[in-house]
């Protein structure tokens, strides 16, 4: 059997077409839409709109998957640590729904080759965004939820997130108690946060977040998120990132 040399250049794939890409992601989401519209819209990044004024975008699912989301994983969290109080549940709801997190979810099941978005957004590397990854998600999870119920959201996120819940040990602080904790046991000045770029309509912002930490230009995380105290959470756990050994 003949071997590609692995310095030639990979073989182009085209791009999947609208059918097989909705087939893809009811195979990953383990669910048969009995609305495929539905899936279809949660699957449409902003940036595929361009000229055709019929289809909707996911941000609407977006919204609703935000809320179905929390109430299974608070759910999930009450029925695992009977004996926990509020406010170590809550902190672990919070890492658990995060942008960051949410977007490592849709990376390990492939969803992002599910996205549909423009052209010149694919090449510039939009699927690949935290942000985009962490919006697809939600939607799907709204998308699941609208179309068959919380049984079939709920068997998907209890799916998804099954590795990530059974590695829970103590209660996470939030990145950025994390991180002001880190500076101030060494000394050093608080974080700092700049909005360094706002994106998308009014009605669906993206913030851009810089973190920095003294003069050092080392000591800097970016973090994107639709609110700016999200947006400085994922900017707080990428320095963090960063600071790791």
């Amino acid at each position: 059997m003949a071997v590609r040399n692995p310095l030639e250049p990979a073989v182009h794939q085209p791009p999947l077409t609208d059918s097989e890409r909705l087939a893809e992601a009811e195979r990953i989401l383990g669910h048969r839409f009995a609305r495929p519209e539905w899936l279809a819209e949660a699957l449409t990044h902003r940036s595929a709109l361009r000229g055709r004024h019929r289809m909707a975008s996911n941000e609407r699912l977006e919204f609703v998957g935000d809320r179905v989301l929390g109430l299974l994983v608070a759910e999930w969290l009450a029925e695992r640590f009977v004996a926990e109080d509020e406010g170590a549940l809550g902190r672990r709801l919070a890492h658990l729904v995060s942008g960051p997190t949410l977007a490592a979810i849709a990376a390990e099941l492939r969803l992002p080759a599910a996205l549909a978005v423009a052209p010149g957004e694919a090449r510039a590397g939009v699927r690949k965004r935290a942000s985009v990854l962490a919006d697809a998600m939600e939607a799907v999870i709204g998308a699941l939820y609208l179309d068959g119920g919380l049984a079939a959201a709920r068997a998907f996120v209890r799916a998804a997130y099954a590795p990530m819940m059974a590695a829970q040990g103590a209660p996470p602080k939030d990145a950025k108690t994390a991180l002001q904790e880190w500076a101030q046991g060494r000394g050093l000045p608080l974080p700092a946060y700049t909005v360094t770029g706002r994106d998308g309509p009014p009605h669906a912002p993206e913030f851009a977040i810089t973190v920095t930490i003294g003069a050092d230009p080392a000591a800097a995380g970016h973090g994107r998120a639709g609110t700016k105290q999200a947006a400085e959470q994922a900017a707080a756990a990428d320095l963090l990132t960063r600071l790791k050994p």
